[in-house]
């Protein structure tokens, strides 16, 4: 499936997990994006125990670097149409999972773009869906949440799927909102958003993959994090 004749990264520069995302995805344009060619598997379930059976490692997080979640789409969507929230600007694109929404926001001019996530498989597809799509990504790996970020606007894709993971990110978006740094967030009705502190900005209706989804489109809407 790797589509070897696109890879942006010559063989023997390759790091162990960059060969393994190109073994098991294909590049292909966005339906809904005709802008960004992005790297994706074709079968969640496959590529997760591949992961773990491959590496010899338990317990590894689902791949959701390996494919374009709605709500990231939608956010890529706005950025684009919208690049004004961007132009500019430093921007953090937060659990980047597979670089879409960072590869928008690099392409709606922003200043600088960093894509943070802590597992290693999404930093290796951010780094090679970036160069598919020749933009300069920054890629941090740490596990940014409670504390400052150096930028002025923060894009947050698809990320209250997690009751766990949203107690985590609720204060951290509230801290930031106060401190100045503008928090974007694109969500197609998860279950963990936080209503009363968003404010809607708009709507993007995006194709969606069945395997991943209960619908073949949805409804993404993008909020704003209020300051207070």
């Amino acid at each position: 499936m790797s589509g070897s004749e696109r890879d942006p990264v010559a063989a023997n520069e390759r790091t162990p997990h960059e060969a393994f995302v190109l073994a098991n995805t294909r590049a292909s344009p966005l339906p809904s994006l005709p802008s960004i060619r992005l790297r994706q598997a074709e079968e969640a379930h496959d590529l997760w125990h591949r992961t773990e059976r491959e590496l010899e490692t338990a317990g590894l997080p689902p791949p959701f670097w390996a494919f374009a979640w709605v709500g990231g789409l939608g956010l890529a969507r706005f950025i684009l149409d919208e690049p004004h929230h961007v132009r500019g600007r430093r921007v953090l694109d937060f659990a980047t999972g597979s670089g879409l929404v960072a590869i928008a926001a690099a392409q709606a001019g922003a200043r600088e773009v960093t894509a943070c996530d802590t597992d290693p498989f999404a930093q290796a597809a951010a780094r090679l869906n970036a160069a598919a799509n020749a933009v300069a990504l920054e890629i941090d790996a740490g596990d940014r949440i409670g504390g400052q970020v150096d930028a002025d606007i923060l894009l947050a894709g698809d990320v209250f799927y997690d009751a766990a993971f949203a107690a985590r990110l609720v204060p951290w978006f509230d801290t930031l909102a106060r401190a100045g740094c503008e928090v974007l967030v694109g969500d197609p009705g998860r279950a963990y958003a936080p209503g009363p502190r968003l404010v809607r900005l708009g709507e993007r209706e995006v194709p969606a993959s069945a395997a991943l989804e209960d619908a073949d489109r949805k409804t993404v809407t993008i909020w704003r994090w209020r300051s207070s």
